[in-house]
């Protein structure tokens, strides 16, 4: 079912009604059978990219689309109903450009961001470590100035499109303490950087998820983005737009739950009568319908105070946590309604099921979500 947006211009409308058929012919089509055989898409984001859809929050000048936030969250939200993995996987790069455009040189901009917005290069975010996860003040790998730039040495952890990304914003330790963290966009091809095999995922599967060892490996000091030290501020100013595209991702997920869920009520007969006419049914399903809402209301919230310049970050932990939280229960009604059948893989409600629970744990599990809530309502 076409999601009825209220979009900005007649742009934006344009560009949502590609998106969704982009999205109905290329991603619905092939979602089933990658994720069964946890096969990786190729060529599906080169095609995205070619489409314009890898760079949309970003200027023009730079080969990005101009759009607003909230415009490109429901390109998200439009890819996501679709086909989880790639959504997840494109905000994953969106996030990847951000420490360039927001605190690279003009030189370095240049250089590296135009084939990046345009699909080209196809970026990770690796933040996380095996024993720092929620905790990014704690990471150990370390970045050691030397002739040639820095070396590289450590291991990072949970890089979706690891072992696939043409680079990564990539957060090492160059000094002691908080302030000793800094950010560097490494090539994907570096000698001395080896990959895990991906990670048994209960879901989102055709999209890769590994750990990375550096071992040593060197890249030349024009990768430093910002300055030594800057890192957290760099990670914790992109996680903020990051949580906001996982927020939309998980709505799309929900929403695609919905349709199913209603379209299987309208469909099945119990006690000569279809099984969405019965009240105790009909009242999951408006509650189902009611939480889809809210959480795009909730992004959609966050995103235009994005756009205004505003501060935001408070916003998008909320609309994280709601919509994630949201995904969690609808798609678990969605298994209700449909019975017997949803537990099965005849259809892809308990897909849906599986794709859910990761979104309330990454970009910020939903305990940390709350926390940062919570620390801005008592400064």
């Amino acid at each position: 079912m076409a999601v009825d947006r209220t979009l900005p211009t007649q742009e934006a409308e344009d560009l949502i009604d590609l998106t969704r058929e982009l999205a109905e012919k290329e991603l619905g089509k092939r979602v089933n059978e990658h994720e069964v055989d946890e096969r990786y898409p190729d060529g599906l984001f080169a095609l995205l990219g070619r489409a314009g859809l890898l760079g949309l929050p970003y200027p023009e000048e730079h080969g990005g689309g101009g759009q607003p936030y909230e415009v490109y969250l429901q390109v998200l939200e439009e890819l996501a109903i679709q086909w989880a993995a790639v959504a997840v996987a494109t905000s994953v790069h969106t996030l990847a450009c951000y420490p360039l455009h927001a605190f690279g040189t003009s030189a370095q901009r240049e250089r590296w961001l135009p084939r990046m917005l345009a699909g080209e290069f196809l970026g990770g975010y690796s933040l996380s470590e095996p024993q720092a996860g929620s905790d990014a003040a704690a990471l150990t790998c370390k970045a050691e100035r030397v002739e040639d730039g820095y070396r590289i040495s450590g291991t990072k952890a949970w890089i979706t499109h690891g072992g696939k990304a043409d680079f990564y914003a990539l957060f090492a330790r160059t000094a002691p303490g908080t302030r000793g963290i800094s950010c560097f966009l490494a090539p994907g091809a570096t000698e001395g950087l080896a990959f895990g095999r991906p990670e048994r995922k209960m879901g989102l599967n055709a999209i890769p998820t590994t750990s990375a060892m550096w071992d040593g490996a060197v890249i030349d000091s024009d990768r430093l983005i910002g300055d030594e030290g800057q890192g957290l501020e760099i990670a914790f100013s992109a996680l903020d737009g990051g949580r906001l595209g996982i927020a939309a991702c998980a709505t799309g997920l929900a929403q695609a739950a919905l349709d199913t869920a209603v379209a299987y009520a309208n469909e099945r007969t119990t006690f000569g009568r279809k099984i969405v006419d019965h009240q105790g049914l009909g009242f999951l399903l408006a509650d189902m319908a009611a939480a889809v809402d809210s959480a795009r209301a909730t992004y959609l919230d966050a995103a235009h105070r994005r756009d205004l310049g505003r501060p935001f970050s408070r916003q998008a932990s909320v609309a994280k946590l709601v919509a994630t939280d949201a995904a969690m229960k609808v798609t678990t009604d969605a298994v209700q309604v449909l019975g017997g059948y949803g537990y099965t893989r005849d259809f892809p409600v308990e897909r849906y099921m599986r794709e859910a629970k990761i979104m309330q744990i990454f970009e910020g599990t939903n305990q940390i979500q709350r926390l940062v809530i919570s620390r801005h309502l008592v400064r």
